[in-house]
């Protein structure tokens, strides 16, 4: 006859031996993963050698359109930077061009102030005067300047700017009658408009 410290050490006993036994559900589980994954594995080492050459050739078309976009976005840069720097060498210089154009203006109104009646030292004065405008207005050339031709163009606001508008025979309508003062290019790049009456 069992006593009841018996029974007590029997049912710990089995208490211990349910603890270390493994769910029998998570033992199915691992099989099932462990199936897959070898599964996986066959399915990979089992692709013909021609979709493999397939898969490849696919990957390398992917690099090689990466390839080309990443040269194509370098080369526009490139030219990008070449233009830019291109065009601010082309107007270096602008703002002191710009100080100097008022000086041409003043030598043109003077010269154009000359009379017939003029006398001995005047006109050696005008020749002075003729002289070193001139030369300013070589200098001017060599750096590019050059003046806007308006008089008897069409009127057009990306050159010119119209300062007001007076009546005009039919064909010069929408065209410029008269140049107040002369507008400028540099280097073919437009640095002050041309202040122009538009007939109408």
């Amino acid at each position: 006859m069992a006593t009841k410290k018996d029974q007590k050490d029997q049912t710990h006993h089995e208490e211990q031996t349910d603890q270390h036994e493994p769910p029998a559900e998570k033992e199915g589980q691992d099989d099932s993963s462990l199936n897959d994954t070898e599964d996986a594995d066959q399915g990979a080492s089992e692709a013909s050698p021609e979709e493999r050459i397939a898969m490849l050739e696919a990957e390398l078309a992917q690099q090689k359109e990466k390839y080309l976009r990443i040269f194509a976005d370098f080369d526009n840069a490139k030219r990008r930077h070449a233009r830019e720097k291109q065009e601010w060498f082309s107007t270096a210089g602008k703002d002191v061009v710009l100080d100097i154009l008022p000086v041409v203006d003043d030598f043109e109104r003077a010269m154009q102030m000359e009379t017939s009646e003029a006398n001995a030292d005047e006109k050696l004065e005008s020749e002075g005067v003729q002289l070193i405008y001139q030369k300013l207005a070589g200098v001017l050339k060599k750096r590019g300047i050059e003046a806007i031709d308006a008089y008897g163009m069409p009127f057009d606001d990306a050159w010119h700017e119209a300062l007001t508008e007076i009546p005009a025979d039919p064909e010069m309508k929408g065209k410029v009658v008269d140049v107040v003062e002369k507008g400028y290019t540099m280097n073919g790049k437009l640095i002050r408009h041309a202040k122009v009456v538009v007939g109408k």
